[in-house]
């Protein structure tokens, strides 16, 4: 009964290997495509001032050259 213990060992080892690779290599492209959305709607908000300033810049820019 011992070897029969001693042969069990490296099957479910092998088996853990085989299940553990199967999950270490499955495709993960899908995440990557939401967070990359993500990342890309983060760097459009940082990249513009407050909501309401975008405005006034313009109409600002627009009456110092109307009044040059």
């Amino acid at each position: 009964m011992a070897s029969l213990a001693w042969l069990l060992i490296p099957l479910f080892a092998a088996i853990g290997a085989a299940i553990w690779g199967s999950w270490a290599a499955r495709d993960r492209t899908s995440g990557d495509i939401s967070e990359l959305a993500g990342y890309a709607r983060f760097r459009e908000a940082m990249g513009q001032s407050e909501p309401g300033a975008a405005k006034a810049d313009a109409q600002r820019g627009k009456d110092t050259v109307d009044s040059v």
